[in-house]
C-alpha cells in the first residue's frame, strides 16, 4: 500500500481551500494532465485532484464502497456493529462529534515552525485560508497503522468527514490496506440534520466545518441556510458583526492617516 505523497497531501488541501472559497467548479471540468509541483502550476493541481474525485468515485460504482446517508449511518451504528470513523481534522471535530466514534484524521493541521512550513502556512492563508479558517494541512503517517492496531479487517465501517471529500480518500487507503467491508457517508457532517446522528459538542453538525471570516460574518453556505430558517434574529447577529468590522476598517484608516500627518509634522519641525 502507498501512503499519500507530500505532493498528493498539498493538492488535497487545495482541493479543500478552493472547494470553500468556491473556486473548485472551474477546474473540475478540466482534463487531467501530467502533474507538476505545488508551487508550479495551480490549474494543473486542480486538474490532478479533479481526476482524483472521478477515481475516488468509480470506488462507489464499482461497489468497493458502499455510499450511505447520514440517516442510514445513524441507524446502523445504533442497531447494528457497525463502527463510525471520523477523519476529520482536530479543528472540525472538536466542535461536533458522534458519540462512541472513533477519531483517526485523515489530516490534521501542521503545526510545524520551519521556515517551508511557515512559507506554505503563509501562502495557504493568502489564498483562502483567512476567508474559510481552514489552516495548513499535513497528512497523517498514523492513519492506516492507527486503523489496523484498533480495528480488525472484517469490520463494518463507516467513514465521514465534513463534506464527503476526505472520507472518500480515506475509504481508498483503507481499501488498500485491507478492508472490505466500507461505507461512505454521501455530502458528510454537512448533509446532516439534527437527529440523524448522536452528537456531542458545542455546535449543529453543518456548521462544524466554518471558520475564518466567512463564518464570523455568516457567510458559509450552512449560516445562509440557518438564517433563512431561523428569521432576523439570527441575522441580525451578523449583520452587527459586518457593521462592526466596517467601522473598526474605517477607524483604522482615518488613524492611518492621522499618524501620517503627525509624522509629516515632526519631521518638519
Amino acid at each position: 500500500m502507498e501512503p499519500f505523497s507530500a505532493r498528493s497531501t498539498i493538492m488535497v488541501e487545495w482541493y479543500i481551500v478552493l472547494q470553500q472559497v468556491g473556486c473548485l467548479g472551474r477546474f473540475c471540468k478540466m482534463s487531467n494532465k501530467h502533474q507538476k509541483l505545488p508551487s508550479e502550476d495551480l490549474v494543473e493541481q486542480m486538474k490532478e485532484m479533479a481526476a482524483a474525485e472521478k477515481r475516488w468515485q468509480s470506488q462507489v460504482r464499482d461497489g468497493k464502497v458502499k455510499s450511505i446517508s447520514p440517516k442510514q449511518a445513524g441507524y446502523r451504528v445504533q442497531l447494528s456493529n457497525h463502527t463510525l470513523i471520523d477523519v476529520r481534522p482536530s479543528t472540525e471535530r472538536k466542535k461536533a462529534w458522534v458519540k462512541n466514534s472513533i477519531w483517526v484524521p485523515l489530516f490534521d493541521t501542521d503545526r510545524g515552525f520551519d521556515p517551508g512550513t511557515l512559507l506554505k502556512k503563509f501562502s495557504n492563508f493568502i489564498l483562502g485560508g483567512w476567508w474559510s479558517g481552514l489552516p495548513l494541512m499535513r497528512y497523517n503517517d498514523e492513519f492506516i497503522p492507527t486503523i489496523m492496531k484498533e480495528i480488525p479487517k472484517d469490520a463494518n465501517l463507516i467513514v465521514v468527514c465534513q463534506k464527503g471529500i476526505r472520507s472518500l480518500a480515506a475509504c481508498e487507503q483503507l481499501y488498500k490496506a485491507g478492508y472490505r467491508n466500507l461505507y461512505w457517508v454521501e455530502g458528510g457532517f454537512a448533509a446532516t440534520e439534527e437527529g440523524d446522528l448522536e452528537r456531542e459538542g458545542s455546535q449543529p453538525f453543518k456548521l462544524a466545518g466554518g471558520g475564518g471570516v466567512s463564518e464570523f460574518l455568516g457567510w458559509t453556505d450552512e449560516q445562509r441556510v440557518a438564517g433563512s430558517k431561523e428569521g432576523w434574529g439570527y441575522r441580525a447577529v451578523f449583520f452587527g458583526r459586518l457593521v462592526g468590522v466596517v467601522l473598526l476598517a474605517d477607524a483604522i484608516f482615518l488613524g492611518a492617516q492621522q499618524l501620517e500627518h503627525v509624522i509629516h509634522y515632526l519631521r518638519n519641525q
